[in-house]
């Protein structure tokens, strides 16, 4: 009897071993899923010593990281885990709503109102979305004979490709979400990482398509906009959203609403809360839910290196397309404006009137474009905004 009890004690420990070692995730890890980590501590080294963009990188790389170790459950396709819970804010549409309404509680719309002109530069920002929307159903349908198993892109997914141009990643993920929810994964961290590598792709284009005596010119400080105006403008943009794009509407009204909030001088403790606390809490579950979509089954393959690359184009034409809206009102103003102001009609707000600044202050110590930067990139988040209802709108 004893030693039958015996036998099964051992049988039982046996068991739970081999238990025990199917839960041991290194021995399920893979090269890809080696290549994933990896990927993630660069990103993670690029937010902590090189400070890219920390409050969002460090989150999306850590995501990278823990979704990429095996049986861990912690990506986003691990039904029942908390990664696959936490991105329901993201897959039903809840987070970049809120986020625009935090955005506008920081935003200060003054430059925009006092120089109707520089939303000519967010005008040309958009440049990026309608070139890869383009170049995804041309190469697509090129490609499609060529790769084994990949169909090309639809409309749809090709607007969905686009939008990254518009460097807001809220906005990329509303409109993916509505077009294309198979590639949103992929379409929210290439929108998200491009925002985060803003001050490493921008400047380069910057130089390239501006003079020394461009780069140099010094613009005076917009002028003081009245209460009055400040507290009118969000309200009459989101009548006029609402009557003309109302597929643009829970956009560009939580944006607006933040701003109201901001402007009336009646709820501060609201506007606190959304500038610090509430923005802080979202970015840091957006960048966590988007890096833990980044597993290595849905990243490394023909379409997802596609979309990347498109993405990368659409941010590059982006900034192209605002540089030369600048120039050329360089060329109207008879030199009254400084062209590094149009890299700012993207809308990766704020870090892109930040490149502007720092660039302009090491051609000239004394020149002071932040402000002026800051009329083009909200324009530009209206612009992508509206441009993304319309296409789905279109396509939806």
């Amino acid at each position: 009897m004893q030693f039958s009890l015996r036998r099964t004690e051992r049988g039982v420990f046996l068991e739970a071993l081999n238990h025990f070692l199917t839960e041991i995730g290194l021995l399920e890890m893979t090269v890809e899923q080696v290549i994933m980590i990896v990927i993630s501590f660069v990103l993670m080294y690029l937010a902590i010593v090189r400070k890219y963009e920390p409050l969002l990188l460090l989150p999306l790389a850590f995501g990278m990281f823990i979704a990429n170790i095996p049986i861990s459950g912690l990506s986003v396709y691990d039904e029942g885990g908390l990664m696959y819970y936490l991105y329901k804010g993201i897959s039903l549409g809840i987070y970049p709503p809120l986020i625009f309404l935090c955005i506008g509680a920081m935003t200060d719309f003054s430059p925009l109102i006092s120089s109707p002109k520089s939303a000519l530069i967010g005008l040309g920002g958009q440049l990026g979305i309608l070139v890869a929307l383009g170049l995804a159903l041309l190469l697509g349908g090129g490609l499609a004979n060529i790769v084994p198993g990949f169909e090309g892109f639809t409309i749809q997914q090709a607007a969905s490709i686009g939008i990254i141009g518009s460097s807001d990643g809220p906005t990329s993920i509303y409109v993916a979400e509505r077009l294309a929810p198979e590639l949103l994964p992929t379409i929210a961290i290439a929108a998200y990482s491009y925002m985060a590598l803003v001050p490493l792709i921008q400047p380069p284009i910057m130089r390239a398509l501006t003079t020394q005596k461009e780069r140099v010119i010094e613009m005076p400080m917009p002028h003081k906009v009245s209460k009055r105006k400040k507290i009118l403008f969000p309200i009459i943009i989101t009548l006029i959203t609402l009557l003309l794009v109302p597929a643009a509407g829970p956009l560009v009204a939580m944006l607006m609403l933040g701003n109201l909030i901001r402007e009336s001088g009646v709820t501060d403790r609201l506007a606190r809360a959304l500038q610090n606390d509430v923005l802080s809490i979202l970015t840091m579950l957006i960048g966590l839910c988007i890096g833990a979509t980044a597993t290595a089954s849905r990243m490394l393959n023909f379409e997802t290196i596609l979309i990347i690359l498109l993405g990368l184009v659409a941010f590059s034409f982006g900034t192209v397309g605002g540089v030369l809206i600048a120039k050329l009102l360089n060329k109207i103003t008879k030199g009254k404006v400084n062209p590094l102001i149009g890299n700012s009609g993207v809308s990766a707000m704020p870090m892109a009137a930040r490149v502007s600044q720092k660039m302009a202050q090491k051609y000239n110590p004394n020149n002071h474009l932040l402000m002026h930067a800051m009329g083009p990139i909200v324009s530009s988040t209206i612009g992508s905004a509206i441009l993304a209802g319309i296409l789905i709108a279109m396509f939806g």
